[in-house]
């Protein structure tokens, strides 16, 4: 639920932006914004916010959301529309939808970082820092009993 709830969130505020954008400063038409969004937003969920955010910080998946968001933005717009600024009308889309993603990533930071496992505990997603402790200080031996004390 918690998911359907966050790409919803990613789809309504990016279909605002680029119509905004792409809509209103480069005429594109709504069905073609719809299109653009709509393949955005899934990608860039399962590759950004799920694989990428995950694995590393906040600005390094931005930094990606805006390379794929430009990418794809720009291949779509040649295929869909007939614009001769297909760079800048790119770079403009993508640029906004970066600073979108900064802030979106903080959302789901705070609301989908934490989830809970089986024992009850809460798991934090990113185990890159984690530590094991243990209170054995000398290994066992073969037969089970500890090497002290021989």
């Amino acid at each position: 639920m918690l998911h359907s709830k966050a790409i919803s969130l990613k789809f309504m505020a990016c279909l605002v932006l680029f119509y905004i954008i792409l809509g209103k400063r480069y005429g594109m038409s709504f069905e073609n914004i719809f299109i653009i969004t709509a393949l955005l937003v899934i990608t860039s969920y399962i590759l950004g916010d799920m694989l990428i955010l995950r694995r590393t910080n906040n600005a390094v998946a931005a930094i990606a959301d805006f390379g794929w968001a430009f990418l794809l933005i720009w291949f779509l717009s040649s295929i869909l529309t007939l614009q001769d600024e297909l760079i800048s009308m790119s770079l403009a889309a993508a640029f906004g939808s970066a600073i979108f993603e900064y802030a979106f990533h903080l959302y789901l930071v705070r609301n989908l970082a934490e989830t809970r496992v089986e024992n009850g505990s809460i798991s934090h997603g990113n185990l890159r820092y984690n530590t094991e402790n243990s209170e054995d200080l000398t290994p066992l031996k073969p037969d089970g009993r500890s090497g002290e004390g021989q």
